[in-house]
């Protein structure tokens, strides 16, 4: 039975609503994989992040820090990482130097690691120490 082109199905590319949805997952899918440091040591050593093409790729998709895009982003980090990639350094440094890939990958799992953590977020204890005098709930009653 062979398809027929002319089908009622509106495919991606007559259908501008379903094309401008593939491209924006397509981009947010892209933006997302740029949270892990190994990929982006993988663009620079493959010496796409030296591509004028690409360089303005990365420019256009700074939208996604806007309100309406981020809230979009699963991975944070991946913002953080869009906005080094504008700089020249970086993109530079992200090829030659495979220390700062460990250094990111470790800031990264600190911070995934301990972003939950009631010591990291209660700064009256910074230390994380208990408190020596029991709390209320637990004093017994007189």
């Amino acid at each position: 039975m062979d398809a027929n082109p002319n089908t009622d199905t509106a495919s991606p590319n007559t259908d501008p609503k379903a094309a401008n949805r593939a491209r924006f997952e397509l981009e947010l899918e892209f933006v997302q994989a740029l949270a892990n440091p190994f990929y982006l040591h993988s663009l620079a050593q493959q010496n796409i992040l030296e591509q004028p093409a690409f360089i303005n790729f990365l420019q256009y998709l700074l939208y996604f820090k806007e309100k309406d895009y981020a809230r979009f982003i699963h991975y944070p980090h991946a913002l953080h990482h869009l906005e080094l990639l504008q700089h020249a350094q970086f993109r530079s440094q992200m090829k030659k130097d495979e220390f700062l890939r460990e250094y990111l990958h470790q800031k990264q799992f600190d911070h995934w690691r301990t972003w939950r953590e009631p010591t990291s977020v209660n700064s009256s204890n910074p230390e994380g120490m208990v408190s020596e005098e029991p709390d209320a709930e637990t004093k017994p009653a007189l």
